[in-house]
């Protein structure tokens, strides 16, 4: 047997001090017994009175009223306790408080053989178990106060009183802590004469469930004669909060075919009331199941801990055989334990039966027909599948293989996302003469694995038959491209070659015709029948249709098919250089002042049009002077420029001196070309010069021009 706790000797022990200090009273307000001793019985029989309490307020008891810390109990007015249904089992301790406007008390029901079960109302009350109030050297005795929460009007209402019997006259009580002079503010006031504490307003015991109070006596001057004592406030909690999901959605998800007993989710809920209190003391259970088949009973959830659990077979989790693989639960929460008296929350549980691969995909039939043109390329047959699984998941998604008749790898298949099928494309052009038909073996498998009992079947493969069209192919050149070298300036008819294009419809018996498709220069011209290519013009390979010394053209074969087809050929001719281009110099115009102290005149630079070694080196000679000898002067410089100088300063005029260049080809060719000199008058930084439209530059930006030209070669 445990001791028994300090709760009784701390009650009893008020009880004493405030009879001791009021003993002059002739009524002392409250229960007049405070703690009462029964036998647990082996059930509590409803409306049976189990024993009569005592209470007076000394004023009459007006408006009594009881209130029992467990659900199950009720005190009539005249104070005598019953049961309110059959009972086996209530707990260790029961406490009745009892309250008028003019007093309350608390009286201490101790169940002798009871147990300690989920939810005691006992919890309230630990303040009677740690917190006793010894006697000590002072006068001033005070009890804890419990006052329940959400008490109505009339306010103020008295809720205690404190008492001093050593008080001196004329002192007066005080009263301090939060809820008094520190916020909340004048929730709490004493009378300062009769100690009797009160309460202003309701309390709420989710905002504030103990107020810290202390109390002394002073003088009329303020003065602390004794304390403070603490005297601490209780708010009794009352049933005042439903339970509330905060948290969801509350979705869950079951694989389909989970055995009996899979634990699907929990739906957990609060209660703001007291958690040591049947008050938040929660029972859940399923209200109503959308849809209800094919069982109205697929789930059952945890009454104590919410968890979501299947109580079907697993032959009814099909999710293929379902009417709709979502259900929704309406889940209830009770406060109470579950009792009919207890506040409720709902929430909405949405529970998704998920898929599993236990069916294989299955071709709608079991062969396929398709027909293609030869040449041609791209889709050309949807393969159709059936599959009952999740469309949205890899279990339901078609995978394809080719796994016989495409050794040359001509043909693909591919999954289309949206309808599953597959798309059999031709990636290689195919070859009616080579073969007139396709015979494909194709499987079909999912993304995701079968389960373990389930495996693909024949189902699952299909052969496609493809017939290739035959179609009039146009001919074909060899080679493409043809190529030949000749020399430039080749005499006017040169055969150049003969071209041969063939026709691959080698079934069909038809005849080849030749033209001409592009020939940019017009320089040629083909046989029609056998194909044979001649000269029209002279080939020249410095045209600007010549690219890098080759000239292209293009020729066109075509079959007598109906309708006809045409091939295209390409005929590249590389031109062999031949000196028939004369070199020329540049520049042919330059300046001279003619009291120029150097008489360098002008840098020429020469280039040629044809090939080494049909160019450089150049001879650079005057042609003739036209003036007197021994004026003008040519000197070589490297293989492509020379420098032109005076003799002797001139007079202001305009030269024209012929120069005769001369390229290394075998046989060479020479060019005259004459070179305008301008003799100006240089003064003062001023060029005059008297030929009209002279150009005005300086002889060294003459030099500067041609020693850059110079550079960049």
């Amino acid at each position: 047997m445990q001791p028994r706790t300090p709760l009784v000797l701390c009650v009893l022990l008020s009880q004493v001090l405030l009879l001791t200090s009021a003993e002059d009273l002739d009524c002392t307000p409250g229960f007049q017994q405070k703690v009462f001793h029964i036998n647990q019985p082996a059930e509590f029989i409803e409306d049976q009175s189990i024993l009569n309490l005592t209470f007076s307020d000394c004023k009459g008891n007006d408006k009594l009223r009881y209130e029992v810390s467990s659900p199950y109990f009720k005190v009539n007015s005249d104070g005598g306790l019953f049961a309110l249904r059959n009972i086996t089992a209530v707990g260790k301790t029961l406490f009745v408080h009892a309250r008028t406007p003019h007093a309350e008390d608390m009286a201490e029901l101790v169940i002798v053989g009871g147990r300690d079960i989920q939810g005691s109302l006992q919890d309230i009350f630990k303040f009677a178990r740690t917190s006793p109030v010894p006697r000590q050297k002072r006068s001033i005795v005070v009890s804890p106060i419990l006052i329940p929460e959400n008490q109505r009007q009339p306010f103020p209402r008295d809720v205690g009183k404190v008492v001093d019997s050593d008080r001196p006259e004329r002192s007066k009580f005080r009263l301090t802590g939060k809820g008094v002079d520190q916020e909340p503010k004048g929730i709490f006031r004493i009378n300062e004469n009769t100690g009797s504490v009160s309460v202003t307003r309701t309390l709420d015991r989710e905002v504030i469930a103990v107020y810290q109070l202390f109390v002394e006596t002073t003088d009329v001057n303020g003065k602390t004669l004794e304390g403070p004592v603490p005297l601490e406030v209780i708010v009794i909690d009352q049933n005042d909060n439903r339970p509330i999901f905060r948290e969801g959605p509350y979705i869950g998800h079951v694989m389909e075919g989970s055995p009996t007993g899979t634990t699907v989710m929990r739906m957990t809920a609060f209660d703001a009331d007291d958690p040591a209190t049947d008050n938040a003391l929660l029972r859940y259970n399923i209200r109503q199941q959308t849809p209800d088949k094919p069982s109205p009973n697929m789930f059952y959830i945890d009454p104590e801990k919410g968890d979501i659990v299947t109580v079907v077979s697993p032959a009814l989790l099909d999710r293929e055989t379902l009417e709709n693989p979502k259900y929704e639960l309406i889940i209830e929460a009770q406060d109470m334990a579950g009792l009919d008296v207890g506040l409720t929350g709902t929430a909405t549980a949405t529970i998704m039966i998920d898929d599993k691969n236990d069916h294989s995909p299955k071709f709608t039939k079991k062969e396929f027909q398709a027909t293609v043109e030869e040449g041609a390329v791209g889709v050309i047959v949807n393969l159709t599948v059936e599959d009952k699984d999740d469309p949205t998941t890899g279990a339901w998604r078609a995978a394809y293989t080719i796994i016989n008749g495409n050794p040359g790898q001509s043909f693909e298949i591919h999954t289309n996302p949206q309808t599953n099928e597959g798309m059999l494309s031709v990636v290689k052009p195919l070859d009616y003469e080579i073969s007139a038909f396709h015979t494909l073996l194709i499987k079909v498998e999912n993304e995701d694995p079968l389960v373990p009992d389930v495996s693909y079947g024949p189902s699952s493969t299909a052969t496609v038959h493809i017939t290739v069209l035959d179609v009039n192919e146009g001919p074909v050149f060899y080679p493409d491209p043809m190529m030949v070298t000749r020399q430039e300036n080749i005499s006017v008819g040169s055969v150049l070659l003969t071209v041969n294009a063939t026709d691959p419809d080698s079934l069909q018996h038809q005849t080849i015709r030749y033209s001409v498709y592009k020939d940019p220069a017009g320089w040629l011209n083909i046989n029609p029948i056998n194909g044979t290519v001649d000269t029209t013009a002279v080939l020249d390979r410095e045209s600007p249709f010549v690219d890098n010394s080759v000239y292209t053209a293009l020729f066109l074969a075509i079959d007598s098919g109906n309708p006809p087809a045409t091939g295209t050929g390409t005929l590249l001719i590389t031109l062999e250089d031949v000196n028939d281009n004369a070199p020329f110099i540049y520049p042919t115009v330059a300046e001279v002042c003619d009291d120029a102290k150097n008489l360098s005149v002008v840098i020429l630079g020469a280039s040629d049009k044809d090939l080494h070694p049909n160019t450089d080196p150049f001879k650079f000679e005057i042609h003739k002077q036209a003036v007197p000898d021994k004026v003008w002067k040519i000197s070589k410089i490297n293989n492509t420029h020379a420098l032109v100088s005076l003799l002797q300063n001139l007079n202001k005029a305009n030269y024209n001196l012929p120069i005769m260049v001369t390229d290394s080809g075998k046989p060479p060719m020479t060019n005259i070309t004459d070179l305008r000199v301008q003799v100006c008058s240089c003064r003062n930084s001023k060029v005059d010069c008297n030929a009209a439209g002279a150009l005005h530059f300086s002889l060294p930006s003459l030099l500067l021009l041609s020693l850059f030209s110079l550079a960049c070669l």
